[in-house]
């Protein structure tokens, strides 16, 4: 009688063990799940593992130089990153599901994606720009400013200098141009059917303009360090 009571009661103990490891387990994936769903918890853990990697090789004292490089470098490529992501995939998508007169149309793009697309290509571009800047004044050996030395051409900063200025421009092109021409075109902005069309043009020729400029930007950041290619 003791035997058989002694037997179900493990009986009954590993049933709860196994539930328990059952929602322990569901409990893990429901956690990764939502890690893996923050984007701000997405890039701490990208932080995070910069800063061990870092400190893996040996600290060698604080570096401001090398951290603005690092956040100027992030932020330039969630900006060109964005620029070639409107220009080979978004206005084609768009102009493919206008033609598609079967298809849902471009309205899904319109409203949920390009605005959201836009909020961080324009501020990626203005970071881009300011921590640009400031990492400029690094490289002035003298009393004066780096960021005027760059954009003035003096010697040893010429081709960082032609980054800079192309950079401007191209910033230029997304707050003054791209950016309240697009809102004309998403309707945030009234606009009629002759303002959209002569906005759909400008809009155009300035992503395409900061498109080939950005080619030649990169080739000049890099040449900075690595020299020129020919």
């Amino acid at each position: 009688m003791s035997f058989g009571l002694h037997y179900s009661n493990c009986q009954n103990a590993n049933a709860d063990l196994i539930i328990r490891l059952v929602e322990l387990k569901f409990y893990a994936e429901n956690q990764k799940m939502k890690f893996f769903q923050s984007i701000p918890m997405t890039i701490g853990a990208g932080i995070l593992l910069s800063i061990l990697f870092a400190l893996m090789y040996g600290p060698t004292g604080f570096n401001p130089w090398e951290i603005v490089v690092w956040i100027h470098v992030v932020v330039g490529i969630a900006w060109v990153g964005l620029l070639y992501y409107f220009n080979l995939v978004q206005v084609p998508a768009v102009n493919a599901a206008a033609a598609d007169e079967g298809g849902p149309g471009p309205a899904a793009i319109n409203k949920y994606v390009a605005p959201r697309a836009l909020f961080y290509f324009r501020w990626a571009a203005l970071a881009t720009w300011i921590s640009g800047a400031w990492a400029l004044e690094y490289l002035h050996g003298g009393d004066g400013s780096g960021f005027v030395a760059a954009f003035t051409f003096t010697d040893g900063l010429h081709m960082i200098g032609l980054g800079a200025w192309l950079g401007t421009i191209m910033l230029f092109n997304v707050w003054v141009l791209i950016w309240p021409n697009q809102k004309k075109l998403l309707g945030m902005v009234e606009a009629t059917d002759a303002d959209k069309a002569q906005a759909k043009k400008v809009g155009l020729i300035a992503s395409r303009t900061n498109t080939i400029l950005s080619i030649p930007l990169l080739m000049s950041m890099t040449m900075h360090g690595h020299g020129l290619p020919f």
